[in-house]
């Protein structure tokens, strides 16, 4: 599996490098795009491909607005598409109901929080905002401030759990980015009223 991951990289590595760079920012926000509406696409890897092929800098931008609009492309598509029939079908003292109250009710601190962690899957998320009552406002806000600890994770770090607990330092790293987005969503919630 690594060789092939391995092989990938340096395919699209040199597709991009020898084709218009606009062609290869492009394909990395596209692919990054589709993740977010078919999970079963690794999104670690392609946010790793545009770090390598794009440079720290620039493949950390171009993802995190890929990842940002995919998110909020999936949510638009359970919020607008699917959200009436899926309220339609559901009885009125259901478990479900209950539960998606407790999703629009989530604080602004705790949903960055939880869009913010390497291993929370978004589309999972997307799908349960999309189908809460929660404003579009609040998606927004949390996942352009908590997706950024998590694509400078798959991006610059590129290892999995494991091999981070091998270097404390990648750990130390992490917690200090979601202490300074929580910190960050406290601010933003005060200031722009969102809850």
């Amino acid at each position: 599996m690594e060789e092939i991951v391995r092989e990938v990289v340096k395919t699209i590595t040199e597709f991009a490098t020898n084709t218009n760079p606009f062609i290869g920012i492009i394909i990395g926000i596209g692919l990054i795009i589709l993740e977010s509406i078919l999970p079963i696409l690794p999104l670690a890897l392609f946010i790793a491909i545009n770090t390598i092929v794009l440079g720290n800098v620039l493949g950390f931008i171009v993802s995190w607005l890929a990842t940002v609009t995919g998110c909020m492309l999936s949510f638009y598509i359970f919020r607008k598409g699917i959200s009436g029939i899926f309220y339609k079908n559901l009885k009125e003292d259901g478990h479900i109901l209950k539960f998606m109250r407790r999703i629009t009710e989530i604080s602004f601190a705790n949903l960055v929080l939880i869009t913010a962690m390497p291993f929370t899957p978004a589309f999972s998320v997307n799908i349960a905002g999309g189908l809460s009552k929660i404003s579009y406002k609040k998606f927004l806000c949390a996942i352009l401030i908590g997706k950024m600890p998590m694509v400078y994770f798959w991006g610059f770090i590129g290892t999995t759990f494991l091999e981070s607990l091998g270097e404390p330092i990648i750990l130390i790293k992490i917690c200090i980015m979601l202490l300074i987005v929580y910190i960050l969503s406290k601010i933003v919630s005060k200031k722009f009223s969102i809850e």
